[in-house]
């Protein structure tokens, strides 16, 4: 019987990125399903989806640098949302979420950041769901 070395691989060095190098990456671990299963427009996901492209291209710097109603955010506190339950990642000592828009139409998706990674946790297919505007 042959048995074959597993080579362990060697762990990589942390490099530290400047901040015009760095861009997000969208997790939807956490994403809960009530917040957009009602939705019946399959256009509505296409322009998500190209609006998640255009946020990973202009990077966490360019964001920062866009209105909050283009391609920048806002935060919202925690108790002006119309949920009843939250994921384990929002812990007690989570007060906001941050808002960023799905589409050209103003409708939201909300999360938390962690590093260069945004946790989606809701997104607001129909205006009024997740919060008051």
């Amino acid at each position: 019987m042959n048995k074959k070395k597993i080579k362990r691989q060697e762990e990589q060095p942390v490099i530290k990125k400047k901040p015009e190098d760095r861009y997000p990456v969208f997790c939807f671990k956490h994403l809960q399903q009530y917040s957009y299963h009602k939705c019946s427009d399959p256009l509505f996901f296409i322009s998500f989806l190209e609006r998640l492209k255009k946020l990973g291209e202009l990077g966490w710097q360019g964001i920062q640098g866009s209105h909050r109603h283009a391609f920048g955010t806002e935060k919202i506190p925690i108790n002006n949302l119309r949920v009843n339950s939250f994921p384990s990642i929002v812990t007690p000592e989570v007060t906001e979420l941050t808002v960023f828009r799905a589409n050209g139409n103003n409708l939201p998706f909300l999360g938390i950041r962690l590093d260069d990674t945004f946790q989606v946790i809701f997104i607001e297919t129909n205006f009024g769901d997740i919060y008051t505007h």
